[in-house]
């Protein structure tokens, strides 16, 4: 499968890195099968870093393989199951130890749902209803450097706006 990371700088060859802040999945490697969700990310780092670099990279990702060999966890929609792993994540406190985490990504629509429902200002039913009117992007979150192996950069699209 075909999958992107936007970025401020090209990045041919992946690296684990861990989070000066909160994340979905925890630290590492996070790529997206939407090239405009890449983008969005692009856009967001270039800013966040006070630059105007842009960039899509492209890489090959062996999901089937991945699968066989890794300790995958997938989560198809952001469920009861989903929003209970982010928010331990972002909390400092993550669930489990995975090499790859792939699931829907909380963007802003959907991080103002999981503060409130954090506040204790929603219960988690009413959390879990207003996530399911949002269409969410997908994220994958290489964890461990022995799950980068399974990720092979193609190219980079650099964005000139």
């Amino acid at each position: 499968m075909t999958v992107y990371h936007g970025s401020d700088t090209i990045v041919d060859i992946p690296r684990i890195l861990e989070s000066k802040r909160p994340l979905d999945f925890g630290g590492g490697f996070y790529v997206t099968t939407s090239e405009a969700q890449a983008k969005s990310w692009a856009i967001k780092v270039s800013y966040r870093n006070n630059n105007n670099h842009r960039c899509i990279n492209r890489y090959k990702f062996d999901l089937e393989k991945a699968e066989l060999e890794l300790t995958v966890i997938h989560f198809a929609a952001a469920d009861e199951k989903w929003l209970d792993f982010i928010c331990n994540n972002r909390s400092g406190k993550p669930t489990g130890d995975y090499d790859v985490v792939i699931g829907p990504v909380a963007d802003d629509r959907v991080y103002r749902v999981v503060v409130e429902y954090e506040n204790g200002d929603l219960d988690k039913q009413t959390a879990l209803k207003n996530l399911k009117t949002e269409t969410l992007c997908d994220q994958i979150l290489f964890h461990t450097e022995k799950s980068l192996e399974y990720l092979k950069y193609v190219d980079t699209e650099v964005i000139h706006e």
